[in-house]
């Protein structure tokens, strides 16, 4: 469907479906979200409440330049400081699944099912696309937004139904709505960012001062890949030590991994071929993080690696 109808098809549905109701959407920041919430604005002006969710497993600063963002746009967003949930219900958690469904459960139950209530919301709208949809139903990887895909009725088991206008896109698609919507290249283009955030690039228990690391090292990379043209970048904080030395002395230090690829969708991936000066001096400043004395760059592609490590 050509971009500009597949625009005016979904602002009518969320229209018919919402009616004289109300709707509630949670922004992360990431281009889905944000193409979610400017077209649920578009459809539905006052009758929709936009949040965004403090979860401390967010990319430094990222709260408040997402609420400034989309002030510019006269979109207001809601800042809810739910750090401490997020961190308790991750608290001694190291596999995988576990991390999600505490992320996913925590998201839905407690913070956002408390909002929905106070807000009077009976429809989530939510940016789940097809890739998440695949992934998630062929056991790959749960995705925290898939809800019904695993048979849970969110009317049932949350107060509210779930609108997934995206579902039927992948990234690219996204993308093109966006440029069709006007929303600014910044936004457009901005790498991709997961659901439950720096919780999946911190192998092992999440904590306050892991997260710090690895948003630390997140910065960093970030800032030394803008503008590299590359689909995703990201650092990842790994679970074992190495030895090393820092001041004479001998240092059991944290390990980073470095992640860049290639992609169109996500479906499928390659490493991004960086300059070494490049790697170098990424290397150079992650290893000058506290306690780190390893960084690493990882070569392998989609299959038989996933994107993100958790």
């Amino acid at each position: 469907m050509e971009t500009n109808a597949f625009i005016e098809e979904q602002v009518a549905e969320l229209k018919r479906v919402v009616g004289d109701g109300q709707a509630i959407n949670a922004l992360s920041g990431g281009v889905d979200s944000a193409v979610c919430t400017v077209l649920a604005h578009r459809a539905l002006g006052a009758q929709l409440t936009t949040v965004f969710v403090d979860s401390a497993l967010m990319r430094e600063g990222e709260p408040q330049r997402v609420v400034d963002q989309f002030a510019e746009l006269g979109i207001p967003v809601q800042c809810v400081d739910a750090q401490a949930e997020f961190l308790g219900a991750l608290q001694g958690l190291t596999d995988p699944e576990d991390k999600r469904h505490a992320v996913t459960a925590t998201f839905y139950e407690k913070v956002f099912g408390r909002m929905v209530r106070e807000s009077g919301a009976k429809y989530l709208i939510h940016g789940t696309i097809l890739t998440d949809i695949e992934e998630t139903v062929a056991g790959i990887k749960r995705q925290h937004n898939i809800l019904s895909q695993l048979g849970i009725d969110p009317e049932q088991a949350y107060g509210y139904r779930v609108l997934e206008p995206l579902k039927t896109l992948r990234k690219d698609g996204v993308r093109a709505v966006a440029k069709a919507l006007g929303m600014p290249d910044a936004m457009v283009h901005r790498i991709p960012f997961p659901g439950p955030a720096l919780a999946t690039r911190i192998i092992g228990e999440v904590t306050a001062e892991r997260l710090q690391t690895v948003r630390q090292a997140t910065a960093i990379v970030e800032e030394e890949l803008d503008g590299c043209g590359a689909f995703q970048y990201l650092a990842v904080l790994m679970n074992d030590r190495a030895t090393g030395i820092r001041d004479g002395q001998r240092e059991f230090g944290q390990i980073i991994v470095v992640r860049c690829i290639d992609s169109t969708d996500a479906r499928t991936a390659t490493a991004t071929e960086l300059p070494w000066d490049k790697l170098n001096r990424m290397c150079e400043r992650v290893v000058a993080l506290p306690g780190v004395n390893r960084c690493l760059y990882d070569l392998t592609p989609k299959p038989p690696a996933t994107v993100e490590y958790i």
